[in-house]
């Protein structure tokens, strides 16, 4: 197997988006482990800057906060672990209702709908495999860099988008559907 065909297997993989996620809504559970991310904006965009570790490092930069902690590697500087494209609300991949309902089928996460309002959250199976998973030094950094998401930038949706949007203005620039580089 080549390089190409190896970073291929991996960006269709759901696994690894799935992991990535389930750490991400663990870092917003909070201490009682009951909290989550309300709506899919706010998802994609904090996946966004999960995604992306430069941008979040950049993210960090203009919020005033210390990039210590991103820990970039060399090669996270110059390549491009998966894709997102434009979207109406700027960066958004098409598989999240795929991983998010795999997550719920796999019994790791729940749907709440309360009226309009749409949270995903852990559940208690979910929330183990999260732990578990960011003790692996496969995705050590993911948990960490999410944990920094929930501290530094855990805003409205909102203030989220306009936050991204102000930051990134390249984003806003590209037509829809069009692939957004780091």
């Amino acid at each position: 197997m080549d390089l190409i065909e190896a970073f291929t297997d991996l960006e269709t993989n759901p696994d690894l988006h799935c992991g990535r996620l389930l750490l991400l809504l663990n870092a917003f559970a909070g201490q009682d482990a009951k909290g989550g991310i309300e709506g899919l904006t706010k998802l994609a965009k904090l996946d966004f800057l999960l995604r992306y570790p430069v941008l979040l490092e950049r993210a960090l930069k203009a919020r005033g906060k210390s990039i210590r902690d991103v820990k970039l590697h060399a090669h996270e500087k110059t390549s491009v672990e998966s894709q997102m494209v434009r979207f109406r609300f700027g960066p958004w991949d098409h598989r999240y209702y795929q991983f998010l309902n795999l997550l719920v089928a796999k019994g790791l996460a729940k749907i709440v709908h309360d009226g309009r309002r749409v949270s995903t959250t852990l559940t208690d199976r979910g929330q183990a495999a999260a732990v578990k998973l960011a003790t692996t030094s496969e995705f050590a950094d993911i948990a960490r860099r999410a944990h920094l998401l929930k501290a530094h930038l855990d805003l409205t949706a909102t203030n989220l988008v306009r936050f991204i949007y102000d930051t990134f203005p390249e984003v806003v620039s590209l037509k829809l559907n069009e692939t957004i580089e780091p």
